[in-house]
């Protein structure tokens, strides 16, 4: 989801004119591993719901505390990035996230609020990896394929969000053995501590070996040669309070703009919303009434996976139909399967929410360039603010989990139906902000 710095250029001497191919794969893998990462969340969600006796609301403090932290860490790890290098920016980013995946062991023995602040870390490491990593994706060749190879990077993010809840939730999810909030109240304080952290002690191994993933690929980052990246000659010299103004008044100038910041915050806010209640949802006794290790294991995985073939598909269709177009046709049809499963019951509400991943597929990166069409010296602030805007995914599960806790769940998946009418609305209002594409 992170952009690459405007402004950014590669130094590369005579001797320096290789093949990258081994660094680009180590990128990719990178990019891989935190779609593996923020994909887990889904499952970790239910499953600490289940053993803390957590509210729906309480439950998404994860995401809280998860895309919290790429608003409150993009700033500083940019500060970093500038100050140390990308590619100590990119080891420090993966220590970090290690860190945050080691203390998911000692939280299974400390409690819930433990496990948000091994979140924090963890989304921190990720947020300053992305912060220095996708640059290099753009300097690993020639300037004339660096769309290419960002595209195939992108696929392997969504491949690591596809299989990671495939091949994990059943070792998280399939010893579980929930109890009711009746039979916790009679546990005495020894037996609940036992039970809980019996329960709680199934991330620990999943997460040790990322942990592991994560420090080994630090090691090979950090002494593996890569290109150098030199900033822009203006690029970040303004102060805090000089870019905060230009940030404004790039807003009033440009209202594409505007409104596209509020697309990312609801786009990511319902992308990530539906995945973090979408195996509660398939639990539910009158949609298709799964067991949490069956939901996880065996459906979230095609919901991200829809979002990965979708791109391909996207990637044809953008080449014929303006760009505004396709995001409002696919952000409608997104709210009507959204009606479909918060009023239909069975299969057809089930899979109406699972395919909702396939239209997601080209909304962030087309909402992304629509926003920033055109905006000339002010393409960097915009860019800063549409990253900024991605702390939507902690501030839109937040309140869908409030709505599921005073109303019912399959109700709450109104609120990302109104998140997409918003996007067909923006979509169809800037589609001719591109010139008409070519005809078939």
């Amino acid at each position: 989801m992170a952009s690459i710095p405007q402004g950014s250029s590669t130094q590369h001497s005579a001797t320096e004119e290789k093949n990258y191919t081994i660094p680009l794969i180590i990128v990719t893998i990178l990019f891989f591993m935190w779609g593996a990462i923020t994909s887990l969340n889904d499952v970790l969600i239910p499953h600490l719901k289940g053993v803390y006796d957590l509210s729906f609301k309480q439950a998404a403090l994860v995401q809280v505390w998860f895309f919290g932290a790429y608003f409150l860490v993009s700033i500083p790890a940019g500060l970093y990035v500038r100050s140390f290098g990308y590619q100590k920016g990119a080891v420090t980013g993966l220590v970090i996230a290690a860190a945050g995946c080691a203390l998911f062991y000692p939280a299974a023995s400390s409690g819930y609020y433990f496990f948000l602040f091994a979140f924090f870390i963890l989304a921190s490491g990720i947020t300053v990896l992305q912060v220095a990593a996708n640059p290099y994706v753009a300097v690993l060749g020639p300037a004339k394929t660096a769309s290419s190879r960002l595209t195939l990077t992108q696929a392997f993010n969504s491949l690591g969000t596809t299989l990671a809840p495939k091949f994990i939730a059943g070792i998280i999810l399939g010893g579980a053995t929930f109890l009711t909030a009746a039979e916790i109240a009679n546990l005495s304080p020894e037996a609940l501590t036992e039970y809980r952290l019996q329960e709680a002690s199934s991330v620990q191994g999943p997460y040790l070996v990322v942990a592991g993933m994560l420090l080994a690929l630090a090691i090979i980052f950090a002494i593996i040669k890569l290109p150098k990246i030199s900033q822009g000659e203006d690029e970040d010299k303004q102060s805090f309070r000089e870019s905060m103004a230009s940030n404004i008044k790039a807003m009033k100038e440009f209202p594409h703009l505007a409104l596209g910041v509020v697309g990312i915050f609801v786009y990511v806010g319902a992308e990530v919303s539906i995945g973090t209640w979408l195996v509660n949802y398939l639990g539910l006794p009158n949609i298709a009434n799964m067991s949490e290790a069956e939901a996880a294991s065996d459906y979230l995985w095609l919901y991200w996976g829809g979002a990965m073939v979708g791109r391909f598909i996207g990637f044809a269709a953008l080449r014929y139909f303006r760009p505004g177009i396709v995001l409002c046709t696919c952000a409608t049809v997104c709210t009507l399967l959204l009606l479909s499963g918060v009023f239909l019951d069975g299969h057809i509400a089930m899979w109406s929410i699972i395919l909702i991943g396939l239209f997601n597929s080209i909304m962030f990166p087309t909402i992304f360039t629509m926003a920033l069409h055109n905006l000339g010296k002010y393409t960097s602030q915009g860019s800063g603010l549409l990253c900024m805007a991605i702390v939507g995914g902690a501030v839109i599960p937040y309140g869908q989990g409030a709505i599921a806790d005073s109303v019912s769940l399959q109700i709450s998946f109104l609120l990302p139906a109104i998140c997409y009418l918003f996007i067909s609305y923006y979509g169809k209002k800037y589609a001719r902000l591109y010139e008409e594409p070519k005809s078939i």
